[in-house]
Order: structure tokens, then C-alpha cells, then sequence
């Protein structure tokens, strides 16, 4: 992707799905954000499908294995952005310990303020000479709102402040640094002055997880990226996440994904190439 950001309207006109996003699985080297105001398009990321209820948005993390196939009734719109133009995203963060990013919306949500924003960045990158930095500006603004919106969403007010989902961002910030260690939830729970328990309740609350699912869920998606973009062994690969064994590696990874990482290896790169 050569510019900074793209925009593309969603509605019954849609281009030609290559010239948009290939129906079929691939990867992209920019971020996407799909806002879905209309229809049930089925989406995939790694090769597990579902079909979306709109109105619904859907974040991409750039190297992800994904597809999106419109139905006649899809409509939105679609966001590509480089990876360095708006790098402190928060949807990129947690793509790092969640297979997918997407969560559902209030019909008046998206008929009023997203649709605004997108319709101002629309405009804007049709100039001549677009501006980017009030590009970045707006595409903040939509990111920042949605990330809010999450939050209200997901976690009730008086948890979005309280010291449980401080701690649990600070457990995400130290894995970050450390999942190529072969450490477990006491590791980190050590790391944080509490016991594995209690931990594990705060993740579990926070995300749905438990610190070890995290642990695991980040060494794979980081296992994928290695796989795609590298020609490193699986024993390398297993070994650099802190997986001494490749037999249990492989044992890990099948149980999570279905396929063991050649496997999953080959699959992508006859689907992708």
C-alpha cells in the first residue's frame, strides 16, 4: 500500500471485489477497518469463516490471513491504512492476543457518527492534494470512538477505572515483552505482586480469558506471522516462542488452529500465492 490511507464506500455498486479486496484469503501489508452498516457478509480470518450481523466493525491487522465476501446487501465502508499512520492504535494492540477484533453496533451509531467521519475522510482524500495529517486527525477520531464505545460496551463504568483493568492492561504490556519466554500465568502473576488465582480472575473478566489462554493465544498469532513471513523451520519457530519440543509445538498449535504448522504453512501459501 502506497498511500498513507484509503477509503472506499460499501453499497449496492461495489467494484469488482479484486480491485477492492480479493474474495479469496490473502494477506495485505496495512491495517483495515471494515464498518458494516447493511447485509451479512461472510468474513474469515485464518481460515475460519462466520457471517456478520450488521451493523458490525470488523479491525485487520496488517499480515493477517483473511477474506471478505459481500452479499448483495452489504454496505459501510472500507479503511485501509499503512501500519506507521496511526501506530499507537489500541485494536492493534489487543489483534495481538485475540484471533479477531470485531463487536457489534446501534443502528443510530452508525446512521450518525461514523458515517460523518467517514463521509468527511471521503472527501478529503478525494482533494488533489489530500491533507493527511487532518486525515490522521479524523481516522484518530474514528478509532478513539470506537475504542470507547467498547469499553461501554463490554465493561460496565465502574470497571472501565477500576485498578482490575489497570492491572490486566499491565499484564498484557509484560507479555508483550516476555511471550517468547517459556512462562507460564505464575511468571507473570509474580511479575504483578498477586497470586496465578487471582490473576486468572482478572483476565477472565477483562477478556474472557484466562492468563494461560492469553499466553498461548499470543505465542500462536505470533506463530502464524513467523510461519507466513519467514522460512524458518517449525523447530525454529517453535523453539524462538519459547516451545522446546517441536512435537509439542506441533501438538498446541493443531489443537488451536486445526492443522499442524506445516500444515497451516502450505494451506496459506496455495490460498495466498
Amino acid at each position: 500500500m502506497i498511500q498513507p490511507l484509503c477509503i472506499t464506500p460499501l453499497n449496492n455498486d461495489l467494484p469488482d471485489p479484486m480491485g477492492l479486496n480479493p474474495g479469496e484469503s490473502h494477506r495485505h501489508d496495512h491495517e483495515e477497518l471494515w464498518i458494516i452498516t447493511h447485509g451479512n457478509p461472510t468474513h474469515s480470518v485464518d481460515f475460519k469463516s462466520e457471517v456478520l450481523d450488521s451493523p458490525i466493525v470488523v479491525y485487520i491487522s496488517h499480515g493477517k490471513v483473511h477474506s471478505f465476501l459481500p452479499d448483495d446487501q452489504t454496505q459501510g465502508w472500507l479503511i485501509r491504512y499503512r501500519s506507521d499512520f496511526i501506530p499507537q492504535s489500541k485494536f492493534n494492540f489487543y489483534s495481538g492476543f485475540s484471533e479477531k477484533i470485531l463487536f457489534q453496533l446501534s443502528h443510530n451509531y452508525c446512521s450518525t457518527t461514523l458515517e460523518s467521519l467517514c463521509e468527511i475522510i471521503l472527501r478529503e482524500s478525494l482533494e488533489d492534494d489530500p491533507d493527511y495529517q487532518v486525515l490522521r486527525h479524523l481516522l484518530s477520531a474514528i478509532l478513539a470512538k470506537l475504542e470507547k464505545d467498547v469499553r461501554k460496551e463490554y465493561m460496565d463504568e465502574s470497571i472501565v477505572a477500576n485498578p482490575r483493568l489497570i492491572t490486566f492492561n499491565n499484564f498484557l504490556k509484560i507479555l508483550e515483552n516476555n511471550f517468547h519466554r517459556p512462562e507460564g500465568a505464575d511468571f507473570y502473576a509474580e511479575k504483578l505482586n498477586m497470586s496465578a488465582r487471582n490473576l486468572n480472575l482478572i483476565t477472565q473478566a477483562s477478556f474472557g480469558k484466562t492468563a494461560t489462554e492469553l499466553i498461548e493465544t499470543r505465542k500462536l498469532i505470533e506463530a502464524r506471522r513467523l510461519l507466513l513471513s519467514t522460512e524458518k523451520s517449525v523447530s525454529e519457530i517453535g523453539f524462538e516462542l519459547g516451545y522446546n519440543e517441536k512435537s509439542y509445538f506441533s501438538r498446541v498449535f493443531k489443537k488451536r488452529t486445526g492443522v499442524t504448522p506445516t500444515e497451516f504453512r502450505e494451506q496459506s501459501f496455495i490460498l495466498i500465492s
